[in-house]
């Protein structure tokens, strides 16, 4: 059975949320505290973890840095209030796959969870049909962008990239259509599973974090590129050297 932490100090918010995503037959493990969560996560493998970024004695902006640290493909869905942008911004740069403002539907909570699971049972799906296959095509090469899409390690002339599970995603899917141009939309859609309007800057940080470890120059990104208007695309010219 799957199974979710849910990092949140107020407890009455914690339990319903818990009651919520064990209508969806999940496990549900709750904390109320930074150091707390580190402890968890540390003693367990959770398919997902629900993180509140107000959090006493270490902020859930510190804990999704360690979690990042220490496990990298961890899938991450940050809370916030609806008027902290900034942290809903940082929380994304710091490495949350995902994001949710309070106070949110019951039914959209679980549409964001199940989508993350999805995606993740996706993923393992493919990764073992890869596996199993005669003549398996492992690897994705694109000029001097090599993609492993059974063990996931990805490097770019030659030198590996740290990627978090989504930014892998992102970075395949896009190097799977090079020069092809998506929107915003079209990318939650292919990508997160989900469109829901408002959540667009998502995508947006992860398309920096994305070029802060593949570009030369982030100023001037010549592997992820934008295309004003429209959206992102992965250029084929980018990756040659």
């Amino acid at each position: 059975m799957e199974r979710v932490l849910i990092v949140e100090d107020d407890q009455d918010i914690a339990e319903l949320i818990a009651v919520h995503l064990q209508e969806l037959s999940l496990t549900v493990d709750l904390c109320h505290d930074g150091e707390q969560a580190i402890e968890h996560i540390e003693d367990n493998d959770y398919q997902l973890i629900i993180l509140d970024i107000m959090l006493p004695s270490l902020s859930g902006l510190d804990v999704c840095r360690q979690i990042r640290e220490r496990k990298p493909e961890q899938v991450i869905i940050m809370l916030t209030s609806r008027d902290s942008e900034l942290d809903r911004v940082l929380g994304l740069e710091l490495g949350a796959d995902d994001y949710m403002t309070k106070p949110f539907s019951v039914r959209e909570l679980q549409a964001r969870v199940r989508s993350q699971l999805r995606r993740i049972h996706t993923i393992s799906q493919q990764t073992m049909k890869v596996k199993q296959a005669k003549t398996p095509d492992k690897y994705l090469v694109l000029g001097e962008l090599q993609i492993d899409q059974v063990t996931h390690q990805t490097t770019l002339s030659g030198k590996p990239l740290d990627l978090t599970s989504t930014e892998f995603d992102l970075l395949l899917y896009l190097a799977s259509h090079p020069e092809q141009v998506f929107s915003r939309e079209q990318l939650l859609s292919s990508v997160w599973g989900y469109h829901h309007s408002g959540y667009e800057h998502t995508v947006n940080s992860h398309i920096n974090r994305l070029r802060n470890k593949v570009e030369k120059d982030v100023t001037n990104p010549e592997i992820v590129q934008t295309v004003w208007g429209v959206g992102y695309k992965l250029s084929k010219q980018g990756v040659l050297a």
